[in-house]
């Protein structure tokens, strides 16, 4: 949740708590210093709360009267400690969060005492700490997804500033060419102030923790199956210190900051220069290959994949779109700038919906050969698209990563010469969601089944600091291994 406060209304009301103390200390009541000044002393008093904005040529009366100068009563630092109470009390009043509890405001009279502003102040800031803390709900994840999937259309998936940060770590790393090794990783943490330490023991919820404190990113095992992903891991966990990330304070700043250290690590693992050289080489050729991409760098299909989508428009002028897909059809990661009308729901998320049956992204599971990427044409109703899809395993469930492009671009690409071709005219539910008519009839009313709830869409994350991490096991975890950092 964002929360909103207005600058200008609180400076107002620093301004009318400095008017009102200098007023206090000359020994003027309201209507005396009106008297002084040509205004009504209740003109004043709407001043000194906050709701009236006094002219310039007022404010050098009051200064003049109350003999300080302007620049006194222009400060923006609260008077006294119980000024600043006040003003801040104003200001959690004026926040979305009490608005939403429905409460009357606190009008605070000279008869509260300050340990009670402070305890009312200082419940509104737990307030205000826990709400940035909740779980968030399916419904706000979805929405901050779909946010930032149009956010990212509208520059073609290509972020600048953080390729040239990334362009930075990878000369620390001494890093020219090639599959990025775990030892020009460790040159990169270590021109950072970082040590990385791999440990058996990371916080259940945790990929990493990075102790500030000490200088340490843990991680887990070297020796873990696929342990290559421990240097994106690790990269991701620079990326927060290099971008100068703080903790989030809403799920859709947390989605943000997970999408820039995922864009940083995998432009330091497939930097931009070499990664434009080896696809241009590959188009001049016409033949572009995920596959090829992603053996050149050492990294997962899927992160090759994504990083294809970072450069394609920007640097290769393709359109393109990308599909992280279930075996069932469901959507887990969906990008497009080609036109692809993805399937969405009514408010336009398209995480946990279904593709079509007959897009390459679930045709890839009918193969039975599964080693190479599968290419097919898909003609749907908004054009004709090229994809090329890979499928993959995970301890859960089978799952596809797809890349396609409009037909107009199909001649870069290697599978072009594919006789693989489906129609599909969704969202139709004529297309592939309807039965056929004698199907339905010899079932209809016969059936009963239990739905898989899609546990990455629908899953509450645990409340904390960090979304998904549980916090008491992370200081846990931090406070243990802080002895062996000394």
């Amino acid at each position: 949740m964002f929360f909103s406060y207005s600058e200008p209304v609180n400076d107002l009301v620093t301004l009318g708590q400095r008017i009102r103390h200098f007023r206090t200390t000359a020994g003027f009541t309201l209507d005396q210093l009106g008297d002084r000044v040509g205004v009504a002393g209740s003109q004043l008093s709407l001043m000194e709360n906050g709701r009236r904005e006094p002219r310039l040529t007022l404010l050098s009366a009051i200064a003049s009267a109350t003999d300080i100068q302007l620049a006194d009563l222009l400060d923006e630092a609260p008077p006294t400690k119980r000024a600043a109470l006040e003003i801040e009390l104003d200001r959690v009043q004026r926040s979305t969060i009490y608005a939403s509890l429905g409460l009357p405001k606190i009008r605070p009279s000279k008869g509260i005492p300050d340990e009670t502003l402070e305890a009312i102040v200082g419940l509104h800031h737990e307030l205000a700490t826990r709400s940035r803390k909740a779980i968030a709900t399916p419904e706000e994840a979805r929405r901050a997804n779909t946010e930032l999937r149009q956010q990212m259309r509208t520059v073609d998936n290509y972020l600048p500033d953080l390729e040239a940060e990334a362009e930075k770590l990878t000369l620390a790393g001494n890093h020219t060419t090639g599959a990025l090794t775990h030892r020009a990783v460790s040159l990169m943490a270590e021109s950072l102030g970082f040590e990385l330490v791999h440990v058996h023991d990371l916080p259940h919820s945790a990929r990493s923790v990075t102790d500030l404190k000490h200088g340490r990113i843990y991680l887990p095992p070297a020796s873990i199956p696929g342990g290559h992903g421990l240097r994106s891991m690790a990269l991701q966990a620079m990326a927060h210190r290099v971008l100068g990330h703080t903790e989030p304070t809403s799920y859709a700043e947390f989605l943000h900051q997970r999408l820039e250290i995922n864009y940083f690590a995998a432009a330091v693992l497939m930097p931009l220069k070499q990664s434009v050289e080896f696809l241009s080489d590959a188009k001049a050729q016409r033949n572009i290959a995920v596959e090829d991409f992603r053996d050149a760098f050492g990294v997962t299909h899927e992160a090759a994949a994504l990083r294809f989508t970072n450069l394609a428009t920007s640097h290769l002028d393709l359109e393109t779109h990308f599909l992280r897909v279930g075996d069932d059809g469901a959507v887990y990661k969906a990008y497009e700038n080609d036109g692809l009308r993805l399937p969405v729901d009514v408010t336009g998320s398209a995480e946990g919906q279904f593709v079509c049956r007959n897009w390459s992204a679930r045709t890839a599971f009918t193969r039975t050969n599964r080693t190479t990427e599968f290419y097919q044409y898909t003609d749907t109703p908004d054009g004709s698209f090229f994809e090329s899809t890979q499928t993959g395993t995970t301890d859960a469930e089978e799952f596809s990563i797809t890349i396609g492009v409009p037909f107009s671009h199909s001649k870069w690409f290697r599978g072009r010469a594919t006789d693989n071709r489906r129609a599909s005219t969704c969202p139709d539910e004529t297309c592939c969601r309807k039965p056929e008519d004698d199907l339905r009839d010899r079932w209809a009313g016969n059936a009963w089944s239990s739905a898989k709830l899609h546990a990455h869409i629908l899953s509450p994350l645990p409340s904390g600091t960090f979304p998904g991490v549980d916090d008491r096991e992370l200081y846990e975890f931090l406070d243990s291994h802080s002895r062996d950092a000394h």
